[in-house]
C-alpha cells in the first residue's frame, strides 16, 4: 500500500516526512480492513520507538522511491520486516525485504476518524 505525503510537491528520490506530525494519503488495498484506499492518516516521526504490531510508514531498501504503510512485524538487519493486514496482497517484506521506518501512523482523520492501534503479533 503506497502513501503520498499531502503536499503540492512530491520528490522523485526517497520520500521523507518533513515534520514531526505529517498528513499522508493511503492508496491501495494491502492494509484493509485497518486502513483503506483513500484514508488520510497522521504519521508521527520520532516519539517512542517502533514496536512489533505498530502501523508504520516506511521505505523498502529495494524500492527507495516508494513510501508505504504496513504493520511492523520484527526488527531485522538494522530495519524492520513489514507485513500488510490483507493477506491476499503480497507487496510487503515477502516481496521487497527489509524496510526503514520513517514514522508511526497514530490516527486516521478522514473519512472515519479513529486512533490506529497496534495489533498483537
Amino acid at each position: 500500500m503506497e502513501v503520498k505525503p499531502m503536499t503540492a510537491e512530491r520528490p522523485a528520490a526517497a520520500p521523507r516526512l518533513r515534520w514531526p506530525l505529517t498528513a499522508v494519503l493511503v492508496t491501495g488495498p494491502s492494509m484493509a480492513p485497518t486502513l483503506r484506499h483513500g484514508d488520510a492518516v497522521l504519521v508521527r516521526r520520532g516519539g517512542r520507538p517502533v514496536r512489533p504490531g505498530d502501523v508504520v510508514v516506511a521505505v523498502f531498501r529495494s524500492r527507495p522511491e516508494l513510501l508505504v504503510v504496513k504493520r511492523a512485524v520484527r526488527a531485522e538487519g538494522g530495519g524492520w520486516w513489514l507485513s500488510g493486514d490483507n493477506d491476499l496482497v503480497t507487496d510487503d517484506s515477502r516481496a521487497y525485504g527489509v524496510a526503514d521506518v520513517r514514522g508511526r501512523v497514530v490516527a486516521r482523520y478522514w473519512p472515519r476518524p479513529a486512533r490506529v492501534r497496534p495489533k498483537l503479533i
